[in-house]
């Protein structure tokens, strides 16, 4: 389980609720951590594997795109890591992306299983959800 990294090797670009995130050689290092965030609080016990999960889920995501819109990814692969951080291989396989810094658009997605209780109900109202105009897509 990885709750938090202190890795002094690196200069700390940023902390977030879930990823850390440090720079070297014009890169960024983002490490996805077993913290878990809920309404905008970090909570105090971790789920064991998240940021592995995470990781890997982006990664797939990546991938699946790479041919209809350009990313920031550079590698996840151990061997890429900073010579400094070599130490902490074990900790961090599964968990990292390097990528390219990028200028940030920032927005937010959420992704619900459904709808149910007062966001259904303004939403069959009013097509939206917390006042925010939305549209969903039926899957069956």
């Amino acid at each position: 389980m990885l709750y938090e990294t202190d890795y002094k090797e690196l200069k700390l670009f940023k902390k977030g609720k879930v990823r850390d995130v440090y720079e070297f050689d014009q890169k960024l290092l983002i490490i996805a951590t077993d913290r878990i965030s809920c309404f905008d609080v970090v909570l105090p016990t971790p789920i064991p594997d998240k940021g592995k999960m995470l990781t890997q889920l982006s990664l797939f995501w990546f991938s699946f795109l790479k041919d209809t819109i350009d990313n920031h990814l550079i590698s996840s692969k151990l061997s890429d890591l900073p010579q400094s951080l070599k130490a902490h291989q074990d900790e961090l396989d599964k968990r990292f992306v390097i990528v390219k810094k990028c200028k940030v658009i920032p927005f937010e997605c959420v992704v619900r299983g459904y709808l149910s209780g007062s966001g259904w109900k303004e939403y069959s109202e009013n097509k939206s959800v917390c006042g925010k105009r939305c549209y969903l897509r039926w899957r069956r």
